[in-house]
């Protein structure tokens, strides 16, 4: 099987930095990965037309999951929750993780890819952060 070469994250125009910097961290570790390549239909109307969809930021091939990045504010997370539950009530065999934005904030100083200084307002975990994993 042929390796799968994932495009830059420099040459890929994301819809918000934190993606973009999540990417740059997926390269760094030789993680392959897509931007927003599923679109996944969660209504449709009575005409059968799609009236909601929800695609996940990134695909992650050789961990077959799908990753959704949320660092915006707690009304739009709990729409994006309610996104993903419908989107595993429809399709049980995709697999989603959220990253949230205490999560996300966690990877950015564990892997230096923001000062600690710049995030002081923020309360990020204690505790050490979790590993890069996507396979739990």
């Amino acid at each position: 099987m042929p390796t799968r070469v994932s495009p830059s994250a420099d040459a890929t125009r994301f819809a918000h930095n934190s993606e973009r910097q999540f990417a740059k961290l997926l390269d760094f570790y030789g993680v392959a990965w897509e931007y927003e390549p599923t679109m996944f239909v969660l209504e449709w109307d009575r005409q059968g037309h799609p009236v909601q969809a929800f695609s996940p930021d990134f695909y992650l091939p050789a961990y077959d999951i799908y990753i959704e990045i949320t660092t915006l504010n707690q009304k739009l997370v709990t729409k994006k929750n309610r996104k993903v539950r419908r989107l595993a009530e429809l399709h049980p065999h995709v697999k989603v993780k959220v990253l949230y934005q205490r999560d996300y904030l966690n990877l950015l100083v564990k892997y230096g890819l923001e000062e600690p200084s710049q995030l002081a307002h923020i309360a990020l975990d204690e505790t050490e952060p979790r590993p890069l994993r996507f396979d739990d």
